[in-house]
């Protein structure tokens, strides 16, 4: 959620942040109205009950001609109240809708404009050639019997896959590595639940223009997470915080269903509905959210340089960002097979938004502060799975194993065909 304040104090700012993201500025207006009815509704039931302390106050003190009137006020004073406070409820409830349907502040810096108005802020190595005719990672992954996805789809339906043999000590590689690089920057490892309650979908803002793509357990009233982000997010959820900052590194199954992205991807494991991923996840006070995004940035970029992975970084647009993000950038890393960058991480800046929903605060000297929360991923393992077998491909199907997985392969240093 925004800041009521700063909606009060500059609501044009908000409404030239929901044009930035091609978002209705009416709803600026919307919760603008919803606050001044709520806070209106509160000073009403707050004067009644005021009344009304002062007449049962004056019932203590009557003479016994003057009892029944008073009696009688109180008891209409009672009545007034309790509908004021019926009032107030409505007027909280609508404040709250209007309020979640507000996405976060834009940062200034963010491009304007759509999924293709990003700007690439650098590249990290050279886009590879091949003395060949490439491959793409399903048909490396079959000659290696490293993927199936016929059996996949047998057993689970379109978009799930096994890993087998060297696709299975792939994916449990990469998950070291990157909880390893993760853990020597001083991030705290976790194993986070898959599950989640609504509330801890709602804090995270996944509950809103994205819902068609998360799997939910109706009879259960559970959501099945897209991230650890969720998890992570709502760990410290209605807590104040001693301490800042504090960093995790969540390792969960993901699922998604991808919703409206049929044809794009669907071949092999680059689009799935079940992944498995390493994610990192920053409390940090809001004033030092801007550098906690840039060292998450640093971090998924020296992750992606050890699996000597041709990539850029790019600034998303505004009309591209989640609604919790007020900034996020990219990496997307080379895909040979199709001759296109592919979104591999991602980090972005929620600033308070997130904290604010899910009740967040951490201690200051002035009194206790809405803390912010940035999250990045260090490895999404299928997709990285895929990015290695294309970009390290050889003419006989082998693929080379980077230097700095290898201690994580049992110092394999390259991978062939049984």
């Amino acid at each position: 959620m925004i800041d009521l304040k700063l909606l009060r104090d500059d609501p044009e700012r908000v409404r030239a942040s929901q044009r930035a993201r091609g978002d209705d500025p009416a709803l600026v207006d919307a919760l603008l109205a919803a606050d001044e009815a709520r806070r209106a509704a509160v000073t009403a039931a707050d004067n009644l009950r005021a009344a009304q302390k002062e007449v049962s106050a004056a019932v203590r003190s009557a003479t016994p001609d003057e009892r029944p009137a008073v009696l009688e006020k109180a008891k209409a004073l009672a009545a007034a109240v309790k509908e004021a406070e019926a009032v107030q409820a409505v007027a909280e409830e609508a404040l709250r809708a209007a309020h979640l349907a507000v996405p976060n502040l834009v940062h200034p810096a963010v491009p304007p404009g759509g999924e293709s108005d990003y700007v690439v802020l650098s590249q990290t190595g050279e886009v590879p050639s091949y003395p060949f005719d490439v491959r793409d990672h399903l048909a490396v992954g079959e000659i290696l019997k490293a993927i199936d996805t016929e059996r996949g789809a047998k057993v689970s339906g379109s978009r799930f896959a096994f890993l087998t043999g060297p696709g299975a000590l792939l994916e449990l590689a990469l998950v070291n590595m990157a909880m390893a690089r993760a853990v020597a920057a001083g991030f705290i490892p976790m194993i986070a639940p898959a599950l989640v309650r609504p509330e801890a979908m709602e804090g995270t803002g996944f509950l809103g223009a994205h819902s068609a793509e998360v799997y939910r357990l109706a009879d259960d009233d559970l959501y099945l997470v897209g991230t650890s982000e969720v998890p992570l997010a709502a760990y410290h959820s209605g807590e104040v915080l001693d301490d800042l900052p504090r960093r995790y590194a969540g390792f969960s199954s993901c699922f998604r269903r991808e919703a409206g992205s049929h044809g794009k991807d669907t071949r092999g494991i680059i689009r799935v509905h079940q992944f498995d991923k390493v994610e990192m996840f920053s409390y940090v006070a809001l004033e030092d959210a801007e550098a906690e995004h840039e060292r998450l940035l640093e971090q998924e970029k020296a992750f992606l340089s050890d699996l000597e992975l041709p990539f850029r970084t790019i600034d998303v647009a505004a009309g591209d960002l989640g609604s919790s993000a007020s900034r996020k950038f990219d990496n997307e890393a080379w895909l040979p097979s199709q001759e296109r960058w592919l979104e591999l991480t991602s980090t972005s800046n929620c600033t308070d938004f997130q904290a604010r929903r899910l009740g967040i605060r951490h201690r200051t000297a002035g009194g206790p502060q809405v803390a912010a929360t940035l999250n990045g991923t260090m490895c999404a393992v299928s997709r990285t799975i895929a990015l290695l077998l294309e970009v390290h491909q050889r003419a006989d199907g082998s693929v080379h194993v980077p230097k700095a997985l290898r201690p994580f392969l049992g110092g394999l240093e390259e991978i062939t065909a049984p």
